[in-house]
């Protein structure tokens, strides 16, 4: 094929049959055509190191710091490191806990944007060192890689690069130094790391500067220090599925033409294809056609086992039902799933946590376990079920090391003597659940309707999936009541009548800036306001653009609420609702 030779000199490797594969990149000829452009898409593969991560499944975040204590989502950096005290704090809880949850790999916050660093850093005395919690003496950070050792779990880190304490935030060279010097500590001193968390949080530190990432320098210390781990979200190796709400695309390529942020020149090509990270589709044959070059990216979906990432009272975890709708959602959908499970103050993770986690792994065995087909072909594509066999859900997979090809499939099940069309998608990648309505089938066959060169799909697997009752645990026992107007900066909530108001759910409007600082104030007249204390900040909210949740530190008798919006353009937009005691 005209073009193709001369990527073929690129880093390549055969199979048994000759066929060149391109490992993580594949530059495409600008003379190429988009046919070309899609066969070369088809031979990208993953790095040896993707393709065990992917393997991985169910991977966990556990979100703890300086937050867990103040009860806030993101931290200002000003806190005492007194306050950091987690006097049962148990590392081998976590990992046990998360181990016989099914999880294989571990990611812990060692800093988050408060700055506050979970081991004893030399960059900074905003550390554990400066803490309460073992007279200054402990390493969390060191208490999980022991922890990890001994489990045999996977380990990673997250650091963030945004900063809200470091006086030298903003100053880009000292700040990129401190920021490598705290790198070079995590990824020396404690062990094998499999993964390197970032999200590419930027913004103003405590004076008032914003910093500019010398990402190449990064990824370069991390390559040279952990060869083997996978470089995330910002790194080119795994890529953020675009929400926070546990859910993947029903067309999750692993292949695409995306540039990862960590590149400089990401944002302008990025644009230039009119695509971004939380583009409904990133892979399609009309995004080859102006690229200069594919990736194997593959897809992490990030969500919290509870409405925060870090661990609040009042919060509790998601129903079974929820947890159960997130699996099919992203490790049914070719992504894996990385899920938050925040300790509490203590430093354990909570009972609730722990029986939800339980309750987790117990509906996947009970449910994937036992695969109904009694034999199957993959030269067919088909498999036979035991007589008169009731199937709701069918698990697909391709041999990603040979690519991603599936663009388009249907899935028929002979019934009465007859083949019925019961489920159809378009790609598959590494793994794809599809549940479909019961149906009494002697077998099954895949109709591979749209691939790019030949498929590799392995056998066909069926299951009778039962689904968790939606018993869903009150977060508390609150009425939401309230009727909302916007004008100006400020969102107002009338209740209609005075009640013991305990605190406000906040829904940002679609297609709107959302509210990030506030602060929210109550009233009996709605002339005269009183200031209610909270956290005045939604956290994370511009990537997570979710209902928010705040409950005051006490109930206070109002009839009116409002947020008044504290940002540089102070619009309120969206939907304010009062949270009333039952």
């Amino acid at each position: 094929m005209l073009g193709v030779a001369s990527v073929a000199t690129l880093v390549q490797c055969k199979s048994a049959s000759d066929e060149k594969y391109f490992e993580k990149v594949a530059p495409l000829p600008a003379d190429a055509t988009l046919d070309e452009r899609v066969d070369i898409a088809s031979r990208t593969v993953p790095t040896a190191n993707q393709l065990a991560w992917q393997d991985l499944e169910l991977t966990a975040f556990l979100h703890f710091g300086v937050n867990t204590f103040t009860d806030r989502e993101w931290g200002d950096g000003k806190e005492d490191p007194a306050i950091f005290n987690p006097a049962e704090l148990d590392a081998e809880q976590w990992v046990k806990t998360l181990k016989d949850a099914g999880f294989k790999l571990v990611i812990l916050t060692a800093k988050h944007h408060d700055g506050f660093c979970l081991w004893p850093t030399l960059t900074t005395d905003h550390s554990v060192a400066s803490s309460k919690w073992k007279d200054g003496k402990g390493d969390v950070v060191k208490e999980l890689r022991e922890a990890c050792d001994k489990h045999g779990m996977k380990m990673g880190i997250y650091l963030s690069p945004w900063d809200r304490n470091s006086p030298k935030y903003g100053d880009s060279q000292a700040y990129n130094d401190q920021f490598v010097a705290q790198l070079t500590e995590l990824l020396t001193n404690y062990g094998k790391i499999d993964e390197v968390w970032f999200d590419g949080a930027c913004g103003e530190g405590p004076n008032g500067k914003t910093q500019e990432y010398d990402w190449p320098r990064f990824r370069k210390v991390m390559e040279q220090l952990q060869p083997e781990a996978v470089l995330a979200i910002t790194g080119d190796d795994v890529r953020w599925v675009g929400n926070e709400g546990g859910v993947g695309r029903e067309t999750e390529w692993s292949v695409t033409p995306l540039m990862p942020s960590i590149f400089p020149e990401s944002n302008a090509y990025n644009d230039s294809l009119g695509i971004n990270a939380m583009a409904k589709n990133i892979g399609d044959r009309e995004m080859l056609a102006n690229a200069k070059e594919v990736r194997w990216w593959p897809s992490e979906v990030d969500v919290s086992i509870r409405p925060g990432w870090f661990y609040h009272d009042s919060e509790q975890p998601k129903s079974l039902a929820r947890m159960a709708d997130i699996y099919l959602t992203s490790v049914g959908r070719n992504s894996v799933l990385l899920l938050n499970i925040p300790p509490d103050r203590r430093g354990l993770i909570a009972d609730a946590d722990v029986a939800r986690l339980k309750e987790f792994r117990k509906w996947i065995d009970d449910n994937f376990t036992v695969n109904l087909v009694s034999s199957a072909d993959s030269a067919s594509m088909s498999a036979a079920l035991r007589p008169q066999t009731k199937v709701n859900a069918v698990v697909l997979s391709e041999d990603i090391r040979k690519g991603q090809r599936v663009e388009k499939f249907t899935v028929e099940a002979l019934t009465d003597g007859a083949w019925k069309q019961v489920a159809e998608g378009t790609t598959i990648g590494n793994k794809r659940i599809l549940m479909m309505d019961d149906v009494v089938a002697d077998s099954l066959r895949l109709n591979i309707t749209s691939t790019r060169n030949t498929p590799h799909v392995r056998p066909i697997k069926a299951y009778r999936v039962i689904m968790p009752d939606d018993l869903a645990a009150q977060e508390t026992e609150f009425a939401v009541v309230g009727k909302s107007t916007a004008e100006g900066a400020a969102l107002t909530c009338d209740a209609g009548r005075d009640v013991e108001m305990a605190g406000f759910i906040y829904s940002p409007a679609k297609g709107a800036a959302p509210v990030f600082k506030y602060v929210a104030e109550v009233s009996a007249d709605g002339k005269n306001w009183q200031q209610v204390k909270t956290t005045g900040e939604f956290g994370n909210i511009f990537n997570n653009p979710i209902p928010q949740r705040v409950v005051f530190s006490q109930p206070v008798k109002a009839r009116w609420l409002r947020i008044v919006s504290k940002d540089d353009d102070p619009k309120a937009s969206g939907k304010l609702e009062a949270l009333a005691v039952k």
